[in-house]
């Protein structure tokens, strides 16, 4: 049971980070005139650590496709993880208009759903995700042609997760 807890927590957050990492990786497109999302399109690899009160750090190794619709600015997503403790697979839903996003998510295993919320800052991406289980805030930075993710936990057993992602 503590490793489906664990990682219920990880589906919901690595979701949310990959979400938020779509945005950044594509600002620059922003700037000539295309979506920030349609420069995710494909797809990203990767891996990182993630922090349990109580328990050693885990690590994650995690694929992630984008498909983007420019005729409705959405970005579908799914995001397959594994560790040591299982698995997650993930399906979302993300729509952009004017630097705000919205969307839904849905870990496929343990039949789990809600909502995402975020925005485009000065450093790059906030995103916010809710649903009965769990809450989380994230930022998201880009460095060079990698993604990096640090994400909070709130209320939660899980403290913070990083990733490093990669087009791949």
């Amino acid at each position: 049971m503590r490793a489906a807890v664990r990682l219920g927590g990880l589906a919901v957050l690595v979701m949310a980070a990959a979400c938020g990492l779509a945005l950044r990786l594509a600002a620059p497109a922003a700037a000539v005139g295309l979506s920030p999302l349609e420069g995710l399109a494909g797809r990203w690899v990767g891996e990182g650590r993630l922090g349990v009160k109580g328990n050693a750090t885990e690590q994650v190794k995690c694929r992630v496709n984008y498909i983007y619709t420019k005729d409705s600015d959405q970005l579908r997503q799914s995001i397959r993880c594994a560790s040591a403790g299982g698995s997650v697979d993930v399906q979302t839903l993300v729509n952009h208009v004017e630097g705000k996003l919205t969307g839904t998510w849905q870990e496929l295993v343990r039949n789990w759903s809600g909502e995402l919320t975020g925005a485009v800052s000065s450093r790059g991406f906030k995103v916010q995700v809710r649903g009965e289980s769990l809450s989380a805030n994230m930022d998201i930075i880009v460095i060079g042609k990698r993604q990096v993710v640090e994400i909070q936990f709130i209320n939660s057993s899980l403290i913070g997760l990083t990733l490093v992602l990669e087009r791949g």
